[in-house]
């Protein structure tokens, strides 16, 4: 199920939203924002899959918001949704890790595959943004860090919850090179604890709960 929380200043636009969103199996809508700094307070209370966020310039509330989710939160994907097509803000809402971006009056069936798409860690922008429009350079870029087949190995028996020794039995490998193994893993992901190291790998698609 993927958990979504949205984010718009109209209550008439979340409660539509909402209706749109809950008509979908595999998504719940657990909480409404009436702007990004109130979408911070229910991602740290709640732990959602996507924020769907509304922007409107000149504004930029929603786009720091959106930059402090992805930073405090990476776990948790951004689609911005927004009834303008500048380049501007489509390369800053990206720069601040965004990896959606859907435009208002196309948001129908395109924010329903915007979320299911980021959730899989690929990025989404909606099909009527011209490419001149989304700045080549400011793309998102895979970095999706390189592992060894064993690393993936070690990887997914931990992200299963399993503790050194169990890897260790698993793989026919000594418990210090299961540390060695983590140790590298959290730096390639650039993680500095277990519960950051398992949230990213589940973002980069990495490994699947």
């Amino acid at each position: 199920m993927i958990r979504v929380i949205i984010s718009d200043d109209h209550q008439l636009v979340r409660k539509g939203l909402r209706q749109l969103l809950d008509r979908e199996l595999d998504i719940q809508v657990v909480a409404g924002a009436a702007d990004g700094l109130e979408a911070l307070d229910l991602v740290d209370r709640h732990r959602p899959d996507v924020v769907v966020m509304d922007v409107e310039m000149p504004g930029i509330n929603e786009i720091e918001a959106t930059g402090r989710i992805c930073t405090e939160y990476p776990w948790t994907q951004v689609v911005m949704l927004s009834m303008h097509s500048d380049p501007v803000l489509i390369r800053r809402a990206f720069d601040k890790g965004a990896r959606g971006y859907v435009l208002k009056k196309s948001m129908g069936v395109e924010l329903i595959k915007a979320i299911r798409t980021v959730c899989k860690g690929v990025t989404y922008h909606s099909r009527s943004i011209e490419r001149s429009e989304y700045p080549v350079e400011q793309q998102p870029r895979s970095t999706t860090p390189q592992l060894t087949v064993r690393e993936r190995e070690v990887l997914r028996l931990i992200a299963a919850g399993n503790t050194n020794q169990q890897i260790a039995e698993t793989l026919r490998i000594s418990i210090k090179t299961v540390e060695i193994h983590r140790s590298n893993l959290m730096a390639k992901l650039g993680t500095h604890s277990l519960p950051d190291l398992i949230r990213t790998a589940i973002r980069l698609g990495l490994v699947e709960l």
